[in-house]
C-alpha cells in the first residue's frame, strides 16, 4: 500500500520539474523569474528602463562631474585620522595582515562564493588606482597578500584551518599593540596617544572592542536574568532595562562624564571611555538576544543534562549555550552590524571616527559643497564591511546547519 502510494507520486513530481536545459541556463532562469506572466514581463520592462536611466545618470555624474580628488587627497585622513605620518606603516601592516587573513579564510570557508571573492579581491587594486604615494603601494601589497592567502588556502585548505583560526584570535590584540605602541619616541614602536586615532581605524577599533567585550558580558547578563537567585536576577533585570531604556548617545555622554567620577585619581582616555559606553550599551541588547535563544531550548535538554550528572555550569557551557547561541546567530550578527554603524555617534562626544573625518574634510575650503562624493565614499566603506559580516554570518549558518 505504501509502495503504491510512493510510486504514484513520482510521475507527478517529475512532471512539475522543467527540463534540465531550462533549469540550469540563463534563458531558463530569465523565463521563470522575470517573464513567466504578462504582468511579470511588464514589471520587468518598467524596472529595467528605470534602472538603465538611473544607472546612466549615476555613471555620467561619477565619470564626468564628480570631483574624486577630495577622496584621493584625504585618503590617509579617512583611513587613520591624525595618526602620525611616520607611523602609518603600522596601520598599513594591519591592513596587509587583514587582507592575508581574509584571503586565507575565504579560500578555506567561502570558496563557493566566487562573486564575493572576485569583488573583494579586486577592491584593493581598484582603490590603488584612486590612491597616491604610500597608500597606493600599501593597497597593492594588501591585494597581493589577499591573493597569496587565497592561493595558500586552495593549495593546503584543510591543513590551514587551524592556522586561520589562530590568526584571527591573535590578530586584534596584535592590531592594538601595533597601533598604540609601547616604547619611547626613538624606539621602533613609539607610543601614539589615542587622541590622534581617527577615521576608519577608530571606527574598526570601537567596533571590535564593542563586540569582543560585550559578548561575554551579554551572555553573563542573560544567564543572570534566568538565575534562580533573586538578587542576581533582579540586578541583571535592572541593568538590562535601564540601559535599553536610554539611547546610545546618552550612554556615551554618561561614560565620558561619570567614569572619571567613579575612578578618582585615574586618568581615563576619551577613546577608552567611548569604548566602555559602547560595551555597556551593546551588552544589554545582546543579553536579550541570548535570552531568546535560551528560551528556545526545550526543557528536555535541561533534564537530560541533569540526568547525566552535570552541574549547572557544565550544563550551560556544554549543552545549553552552544544550542542557544547557534539559534541566534543571525540576530547577533545583525546587532554587530548595527553596532558598527552606531559607532558614528562618537563624533558627538568629540571623537573623529570615519563620519567625523568626513565632516572635517567637507569643512576644508578646497572641497566645499562636495557632500555627494564624500558621503558616497563613506557609504561604500560601511557597505563593504557590513557585507563582509553578513557573508560571514551566512557562511557560519550554513556550516552549522542553522535553521534545519
Amino acid at each position: 500500500m505504501t509502495m503504491s502510494a510512493s510510486t504514484s507520486s513520482l510521475p507527478s513530481r517529475a512532471e512539475v520539474l522543467p527540463p534540465p536545459t531550462e533549469r540550469y541556463t540563463v534563458l531558463g532562469w530569465l523565463r521563470k523569474n522575470l517573464f513567466s506572466t504578462w504582468y511579470n514581463t511588464l514589471l520587468t520592462v518598467i524596472f529595467g528602463v528605470l534602472v538603465i536611466v538611473l544607472l546612466r545618470n549615476v555613471l555620467e555624474w561619477a565619470l564626468t562631474q564628480a570631483r574624486w580628488e577630495v577622496i584621493t587627497a584625504n585618503l590617509q585622513l579617512f583611513m587613520v585620522g591624525q595618526y602620525p605620518t611616520a607611523a602609518t606603516w603600522r596601520a598599513w601592516a594591519c591592513v596587509v595582515l587583514l587582507a592575508l587573513l581574509i584571503g586565507l579564510s575565504w579560500g578555506i570557508w567561502g570558496r563557493h562564493q566566487r562573486a564575493g571573492a572576485i569583488t573583494f579581491g579586486a577592491l584593493p587594486f581598484i582603490l590603488a588606482i584612486l590612491a597616491q604615494g604610500e597608500a597606493r603601494i600599501a593597497l597593492l601589497i594588501a591585494g597581493v597578500a589577499g591573493a597569496i592567502g587565497f592561493a595558500l588556502s586552495r593549495w593546503r585548505g584543510a591543513r590551514l584551518q587551524r592556522i586561520g583560526i589562530i590568526g584571527w584570535v591573535i590578530y586584534f590584540p596584535l592590531v592594538i599593540l601595533l597601533i598604540s605602541g609601547f616604547g619611547s619616541a626613538d624606539s621602533l614602536l613609539p607610543l601614539v596617544p589615542t587622541n590622534l586615532w581617527g577615521g576608519l581605524l577608530l571606527t574598526l577599533l570601537l567596533t571590535v572592542v564593542g563586540i569582543v567585550f560585550s559578548f561575554p558580558l551579554g551572555v553573563l547578563l542573560a544567564l543572570g536574568r534566568q538565575s534562580s537567585l533573586p538578587i542576581v536576577r533582579t540586578l541583571c533585570v535592572i541593568y538590562i532595562e535601564v540601559i535599553r531604556g536610554v539611547p546610545l548617545i546618552t550612554v556615551l555622554f554618561m561614560a565620558q562624564l561619570m567614569l572619571p567620577l567613579f575612578l578618582p585619581g585615574v586618568t581615563i582616555d576619551r577613546v577608552v571611555r567611548a569604548m566602555a559606553g559602547i560595551v555597556l550599551f551593546s551588552a544589554a541588547y545582546l543579553a536579550e538576544n541570548v535570552r531568546g535563544g535560551l528560551q528556545a531550548i526545550p526543557r528536555g535538554q535541561y533534564e537530560a543534562a541533569r540526568a547525566l550528572g552535570l552541574n549547572t555550569w557544565k550544563m550551560m557551557l556544554l549543552i545549553i549555550l552552544p544550542q542557544a547561541l547557534k539559534a541566534v546567530i543571525p540576530i547577533l550578527v545583525g546587532q554587530f552590524i548595527a553596532l558598527f554603524k552606531d559607532t558614528s555617534l562618537v563624533v558627538i562626544v568629540g571623537l573623529l571616527d570615519l563620519m567625523g573625518i568626513a565632516k572635517a574634510v567637507l569643512a576644508q575650503p578646497d572641497f566645499l559643497g562636495l557632500q555627494a562624493e564624500v558621503y558616497l565614499f563613506v557609504a561604500l566603506v560601511y557597505g563593504v564591511f557590513c557585507y563582509l559580516m553578513s557573508a560571514f554570518s551566512q557562511r557560519l549558518e550554513a556550516r552549522l546547519n542553522t535553521g534545519r
